[in-house]
């Protein structure tokens, strides 16, 4: 659907079909982009593995920080594809963990040298373990917020149209929830949460997502510097 078709539901939905409606477009258009980007978290639904602006960081030798892309919020794989001989593994990590495995990997010990082990990911960044001694590219994988702000009547989600009805759901729980207002009803704005959330799942909240981020088992191969 449209976000011109999807604001017409919303208001029938939500009884405001009348001008001048109780909610303007600006509002609803901000709560359906709202909706895209809590699907898109809540059910894991925009995994990118092909836009070099968002998979791709090229290396520096000597820095082992990186500014991961803004729309990337869980990382799933992280390879190399430079050739050079003997594949290692490289793992997503906590700082605590390496403090556990591998003590002093900060200035260089605890993992043999020369050799991309590890990956720290932090809210905004990427660290390697150990730092990169040569140029290269890393190619990312991992979920992702949608790319672009619903703006015009004729943009369209970027999730599949199988979730488009459902995301009126958020629409109705943010409308019935703004107090002082006629319209306030926390009955109607509860039942529509609890839709949403039945449909997407539940949002995670930034321990849950760090804690799923790291000291997992998933593992990938990438090839030293």
């Amino acid at each position: 659907m449209t976000l011109q078709q999807l604001i017409r539901r919303f208001r029938v939905l939500a009884r405001d079909t009348v001008a001048p409606y109780l909610w303007a477009d600006e509002d609803v258009r901000d709560w359906f982009n709202d909706a895209q980007a809590q699907a898109a978290v809540r059910a894991r639904l925009l995994l990118e593995d092909s836009l070099p602006a968002v998979c791709q960081i090229v290396m520096e030798a000597g820095r082992h920080t990186y500014p991961l892309h803004a729309s990337l919020y869980e990382l799933t794989n992280l390879h190399l594809v430079d050739a050079v001989p003997e594949p290692v593994e490289l793992k997503l990590v906590s700082r605590g963990w390496l403090d556990r495995e591998a003590p002093g990997w900060r200035v260089g010990e605890g993992v043999p040298a020369g050799e991309l082990r590890y990956a720290l990911q932090g809210d905004t960044t990427l660290r390697l373990v150990n730092t990169p001694t040569a140029a290269g590219t890393l190619f990312i994988e991992g979920y992702r917020l949608p790319l672009a702000t619903m703006t015009a009547n004729d943009d369209v989600p970027e999730i599949h149209k199988a979730h488009h009805e459902k995301l009126i759901q958020w629409p109705l729980h943010r409308a019935f929830s703004i107090p002082d207002s006629q319209a306030f009803d926390p009955n109607r704005a509860a039942i529509a949460e609890g839709e949403f959330t039945a449909y997407f799942g539940p949002m995670p909240d930034a321990d849950m997502r760090r804690i799923t981020r790291e000291d997992t088992d998933q593992t990938t191969v990438v090839y030293p510097l």
